[in-house]
């Protein structure tokens, strides 16, 4: 063989025996080689090491050791795979490991954790053929604070002293606070070996007595604060008050008794002593606790200043009562007086009850009154406003009434026209005018016109022409106020110009004629025997109108009835 061959040989066998060599196990737990753990006083603390060994690797041994101060160690326990297991010194008994096999579980176990057990602590396992390996636990103990609260009892009127001290004991190290409405002051204060202290001081007043005062100790291993309850105790002296069971003290009065009240004080009181200042108590009283009760009927000697004392731990109180006793009751007179009031008061009530429901009454009738008076008022005049209307209305018809309102209305018309009638037969030359149903005359200067209002045109034949020209004109105007008369005028009164004439003057009144027709003198356009003329024709047609259409009753004149003619009811009905 060659000998380069050999020599590759020999190398890989050496490399795979250099592999074989330096293969070894881990550590299934802790994984890190140092790690840090907490457990808490009084319980049960597992320290985990586990070593998995590799084929053809063997843990021989494992030991457990805690480090000290200054870099030594101290022994706790070993286990041989075949010697067993072996505890040393101050932890013989105080430790052990969690399974049967230290070897394949290695895991150690103290069972009740004290505060001395912290510390670090090495696990070391011993294998073949690799050597030994180990890990590094450092364990923290912590303590649940233990706590106390000490009260302290005042008393009213000290000065300002603490109330309260709470302690506490932890590891770490507890926080003290208060929880109370009291107005005071907190001091912490830290003691040796990890205690701390709280004093709450306060004023001491009988309001705090049984107020809440609560100690409230937090810890990391705690998940809300612990409270300790307490109640303020302040002492106080008690307060005494006598009660009686009547102020009408009167000779013979029975069973009369005088009560001592506690009014307060803490502690109660149970003490209570009855007296009379400057004798003694009479006889034929028993004083049973804080009631002092005469079995006898009450005499005149029994007036008196009675005193009640009672006393508590912190101090006394005293109350007192004037008892005067009268020959005769004073409350018999004061109920006469009192019922006599109560009449005169309920008397004088009654009568201001009955003065106010017949003012009430008197009001509501009044008011009655005037309602009904001022509907009537309102029916009178809705009945006046109704014939006003009806009356309009028989105005405006062309109709004959039975009313003498309507006659005379119809008279007044007629007389109007009439006269109206002769004034234009009394002025029957002008140049040019137009009649109309109030009588007005409108002169037109310079120019004659016909009754149609057209100029007149003057035929030959001179004198004899113009007259009969003068006598149809009068003859039309003549008409016109017959026809008005027969048809009752269907104006209203208020178009009709009127003189104002005296009420005690029967007949047809005048119509007023506006100033300039008065101030017109139809003698300026016609001649004066012109006028002479047509008089006798007027007259002659004026007096056949009223005989044909009107006759005279009782001194009036009154239109004659027509066939055609429509006769309306006074209220308003056709007949």
């Amino acid at each position: 063989m060659d000998q380069s061959v050999l020599g590759w040989i020999l190398g890989c066998l050496l490399r795979l025996l250099l592999s074989v060599a330096c293969a070894q196990g881990v550590f299934i737990e802790p994984l890190k080689s140092v790690t840090w753990q907490r457990s808490m006083a009084e319980s049960t603390t597992r320290l985990p090491c586990r070593y998995q060994p590799l084929v053809g690797e063997k843990v021989v041994q494992v030991t457990w050791y805690k480090e000290l101060r200054g870099g030594t160690k101290d022994q706790i326990t070993t286990a041989h795979f075949a010697d067993g297991h072996t505890e040393f010194g101050r932890y013989s008994g105080r430790v052990r490991f969690e399974s049967s096999s230290p070897t394949m579980n290695s895991a150690l176990l103290i069972p009740n954790t004290e505060e001395s057990d912290d510390g670090t602590y090495i696990c070391q396992v011993s294998t073949f053929p690799n050597g030994n390996f180990e890990r590094r636990i450092t364990l923290t103990v912590w303590i649940l604070p233990i706590a106390s609260l000490e009260p302290v009892v005042l008393t009213e009127g000290q000065p300002f002293s603490v109330a309260a001290s709470c302690r506490a004991v932890g590891r770490p190290q507890p926080t003290l606070s208060w929880d109370t409405d009291l107005p005071g002051l907190s001091q912490n204060r830290t003691n040796e070996g990890g205690s701390v202290s709280s004093y709450y001081s306060l004023h001491p007043l009988r309001s705090m007595n049984g107020k809440r005062l609560d100690c409230l100790v937090q810890h990391p291993a705690l998940e809300r604060p612990r409270r300790i309850s307490n109640q303020l105790v302040v002492h106080y002296p008690p307060d005494a008050v006598i009660s009686a069971s009547t102020d009408d003290w009167f000779a013979g009065l029975e069973q009369a008794t005088l009560n001592c009240d506690v009014g307060g004080g803490f502690p109660a009181p149970q003490n209570i002593t009855w007296m009379r200042r400057g004798e003694t108590l009479p006889d034929g009283v028993s004083v049973v606790g804080g009631s002092l009760t005469f079995e006898r009927g009450i005499r005149l000697n029994d007036s008196g200043l009675y005193e009640c004392v009672m006393t508590n731990a912190v101090g006394a109180a005293k109350a007192e009562y004037l008892m005067t006793v009268t020959e005769k009751s004073h409350r018999k007179e004061t109920s006469l007086s009192d019922n006599l009031l109560l009449i005169i008061i309920g008397a004088s009530a009654t009568t201001i009850v009955v003065v106010l429901v017949v003012t009430v009454l008197l009001v509501l009738r009044r008011h009655r009154h005037r309602n009904k008076k001022l509907k009537m008022e309102l029916s009178e005049k809705k009945e006046e406003i109704s014939n006003l209307s009806r009356q309009a209305s028989f105005r405006r018809l062309p109709s004959v009434s039975s009313d003498p309102r309507v006659e005379d209305y119809s008279l007044l018309g007629s007389d109007s026209r009439i006269k109206n009638s002769q004034i234009s037969l009394e002025r029957p030359n002008y140049n040019g005018s137009m009649s109309t149903l109030g009588g007005r005359w409108v002169p037109v200067v310079g120019l004659e016109a016909d009754v149609t209002g057209r100029p007149v045109v003057w035929l030959e034949g001179g004198t004899d022409s113009k007259k009969e020209v003068q006598r149809r004109r009068a003859g039309s105007y003549l008409k016109s106020s017959n026809m008005s008369l027969v048809l009752d005028s269907g104006l209203p009164l208020s178009q009709l110009p009127l003189r104002d004439q005296p009420d005690d003057i029967v007949g047809p009144r005048e119509v007023a004629v506006p100033s300039q027709v008065e101030d017109w003198n139809p003698s300026q356009l016609t001649p004066p025997g012109q006028l002479e003329d047509e008089e006798d024709g007027g007259a002659y047609r004026l007096s056949e109108a009223l005989t044909n259409h009107f006759y005279y009753s009782n001194g009036v004149l009154r239109p004659k009835p027509h066939t055609n003619g429509i006769l309306l009811h006074p209220h308003g009905q056709v007949i």
